[in-house]
């Protein structure tokens, strides 16, 4: 427990500055946070970012990852990021060929799918705080109070197994004290913040967002299991690694542009 709370002030310490002054020092942090993010997950299965097959998925991450406000700089080259990402979709599967399929199909695919997930969730993450900061604090507020209200009600009353083939301490009451958590950040934000949507609306925005936040996280467990991995990594010591920390986000992000709040 030290170990956590020691990591998470220097975190907060490094990571809120930056996040308050935005602009393209937060789009560096995310890209950083990204690429540590797909290295963890081609660690799971046993393929090294350093390598040409690591380095083309890397670079397919930070086509996904380019924010809209420097779209000019890629017109300058008359490609969209569409077409960059396909041309190295398409060296990574030539690729299979050149290493007479040491590195497999499904290698390629899991680099892609894996560029994929990371990259737009983090890609939102940039978009977010480009709309505003209000946006990032209410994300991480709502995912906050989800997990520890679902910790600690699940611990005290937790008697239904959520998905135990996956995290077998999760519980259905937990879950439902999550959302019921986040739905109390919801209201605090209606009241004191200015929001594209009426209260009622905000209200059910955040059940969704709170249900596939822990989707987020269950997704991230599945991964651990099945590659029989405990964290995804270890860059932030008594927490994990970065997917560890940013599961959930990855999958809220992109809803919270879909709803349209800003």
């Amino acid at each position: 427990m030290k170990q956590r709370i020691i990591t998470g002030v220097v975190a907060a310490a490094l990571f809120l500055p930056i996040v308050f002054y935005g602009g393209l020092p937060f789009v560096l942090l995310t890209y950083f946070l990204a690429t540590v993010g797909l290295y963890e997950l081609l660690k799971m299965k046993k393929l090294s970012i350093f390598s040409v097959h690591g380095l083309l998925a890397v670079l397919f991450l930070w086509v996904i990852l380019f924010p809209e406000q420097y779209s000019e700089i890629v017109n300058t080259f008359y490609y969209t990021k569409t077409e960059l990402g396909i041309v190295l979709i398409l060296l990574l599967l030539a690729y299979t060929v050149i290493t007479k399929n040491r590195f497999t199909f499904e290698d390629a695919g899991f680099s892609i799918l894996s560029a994929i997930y990371v990259g737009i969730g983090f890609y939102f993450f940039i978009e977010t705080r480009d709309a505003g900061i209000v946006y990032i604090f209410y994300s991480l507020f709502m995912i906050w109070a989800t997990d520890s209200g679902a910790y600690f009600i699940g611990k005290a009353i937790g008697k239904t197994k959520l998905w135990p083939e996956i995290s077998p301490n999760k519980t259905v009451e937990g879950s439902i004290g999550g959302v019921v958590s986040a739905l109390v950040v919801a209201l605090l934000f209606a009241i004191f913040s200015e929001f594209n949507a009426t209260t009622l609306s905000l209200m059910g925005i955040t059940v969704v967002l709170s249900i596939f936040g822990q989707i987020g996280d269950l997704v991230q467990s599945a991964f651990k299991r099945h590659f029989n991995v405990k964290d995804s990594g270890n860059i932030l010591p008594g927490h994990g690694g970065i997917l560890d920390r940013f599961d959930s986000l990855l999958f809220i992000l992109p809803l919270l542009n879909l709803f349209h709040l800003w």
